[in-house]
């Protein structure tokens, strides 16, 4: 019987090796898709999303085609989908471990171009990626068309070893980029989570190889087949588990991911992320300044309580790209220029979010305009979004601030205002840390505060 079963599979272990390798992509499923429903990612139509979607769909053909390809099921009949040369060949090779490891490549290519030269890559990734998958099609073909798997899926050792070198080539390529970026400081784990994929991937192919080899000299070792099937299947599927990796592409989630949900607030902006000063929500702490309708625009979006009253409006209106743009590009700013990094990732992130055709809130500019940002060839310039902000600055004038002088926002924040401005006034003061820290009956003071606040229409914070 356990010879039966070590050539023609079914063993005990080897379902459990299969109900390993199942919960192994569930659990990569998981880290794949819950971050994205429990923070509500918005889907885009770059890379950023579909990179990480084929490494799903290439880790699911890994570890399926390992299954088929080694006979670890049993079943009663041959049928033609159990072909060899389906699954060992194509699926496990070019569709398998050679796409997953060309998303790789093809994430740390993005980085050498963003953070290493500064601008984003001159090939587009859905050409890129083709591109370093081309070797494993040509020898997926080759291999087809020679043929030389026999009835168990066996290659022998000749073809072994040049099979297992298309594999460690990869390894080698993923090296190569990831050495030309080991400097940067990166801010998400992106460089880590590349040295442990390489690690992984390359003790997969020593313990694969090794498998193949003691496969296919010990065919008469019953015990050393079901072992050989066991140690790849698992393998595998630890291989998916750690190789997988968002940080690369959505850096911003990768965070928020590992964060409770009631929590993920803390960086829903790239700004706090990157801990750039005044990012982020509106506190009442914030120094008390009045605002005077007659200025011009550019100063009043300075005024951060007026900035988020007019965001308000226009989200509104669902027009609120322009003033989540003028946000962001005014967190930008704030970034020292000699801090690259800082200033590259929240150019990427604008990019993405605003400048991209298809992106989340894309914002209406000139294509000239736009094509000098995505071509720029210093993503750290200080003056890279300089006439995007000027258009949509011209686009805020025109569209937004009539309107909002005449709507309710603008009513709520001048009675906001004015309650403010008696506080203030009457000697309360929001940036007081004891005031901040000491609330109600608590505070020895409450009763004169009351008194105070008695011949106001305001209340006090406390």
């Amino acid at each position: 019987m356990a010879d039966g079963c070590a050539r023609r599979g079914g063993c005990p272990s080897d379902y459990v090796a299969v109900a390993i390798a199942v919960i192994c992509f569930f659990v990569l499923l998981s880290r794949s898709v819950l971050p994205c429903l429990i923070h509500k990612a918005p889907r885009t139509n770059s890379s950023s999303f579909w990179i990480p979607v084929i490494q799903v769909f290439s880790s699911f053909n890994l570890l399926f085609s390992i299954v088929m390809s080694v006979n670890l099921l049993r079943f009663k009949s041959k049928h033609w989908w159990q072909y060899c040369y389906l699954w060992a060949v194509w699926v496990e090779g070019p569709l398998g471990f050679g796409l997953l490891m060309s998303c790789r490549i093809t994430q740390a290519f993005q980085l050498y171009f963003i953070f290493v030269k500064k601008r984003l890559p001159p090939i587009k990734s859905y050409i890129f990626l083709p591109l370093v998958l081309l070797p494993w099609i040509i020898g997926a073909a080759i291999l087809h068309g020679i043929k030389p798997l026999d009835s168990g899926c066996r290659m022998g050792l000749e073809w072994t070893f040049p099979v297992a070198g298309l594999h460690g080539l990869y390894v080698l390529a993923l090296i190569a980029f990831t050495r030309a970026i080991r400097h940067v400081e990166f801010r998400f784990d992106e460089l880590r989570d590349l040295w442990k994929g390489i690690l992984v991937s390359a003790t997969s192919v020593v313990i694969w190889v090794t498998a193949f080899v003691l496969n296919e000299n010990y065919e008469e070792i019953s015990w050393l087949q079901v072992a050989s099937r066991f140690v790849l299947l698992v393998t595998g599927g630890v291989l998916v588990v750690i190789f997988f990796s968002i940080s690369s592409n959505q850096p911003l989630l990768s965070q928020i991911s590992l964060k409770k949900r009631e929590q993920h607030y803390e960086f829903q902006r790239m700004g706090l992320a990157l801990g750039i000063p005044d990012s982020g929500l509106l506190f009442r702490k914030e120094e008390f300044r009045l605002v005077d309708p007659n200025e011009p625009l550019d100063k009043l979006l300075l005024n951060k309580r007026f900035r988020h009253s007019l965001m308000e409006f226009a989200d509104s209106c669902y027009a609120g790209e322009t003033l989540h743009f003028y946000e962001e590009v005014y967190g930008h700013g704030k970034i020292p220029e000699g801090d690259s990094t800082r200033r590259i990732y929240m150019a990427r992130h604008i990019m993405e979010k605003f400048i991209v055709a298809g992106a989340e809130m894309e914002v209406n500019l000139s294509h000239k305009t736009r094509q000098e940002i995505l071509t720029t060839q210093d993503l750290t310039h200080h003056d890279l979004f300089k006439n995007a902000l000027n258009e949509v600055m011209q686009l805020i004038k025109m569209n937004l601030v009539r309107d909002y002088w005449s709507s309710i926002f603008f009513i709520k924040f001048k009675e906001e205002e004015s309650c403010d401005e008696a506080m203030h006034k009457e000697g309360w003061s929001f940036s007081s840390p004891r005031l901040s820290s000491v609330q109600g009956s608590d505070d020895p003071f409450y009763q004169e505060h009351m008194s105070k606040s008695s011949t106001s229409r305001c209340t006090s914070p406390g």
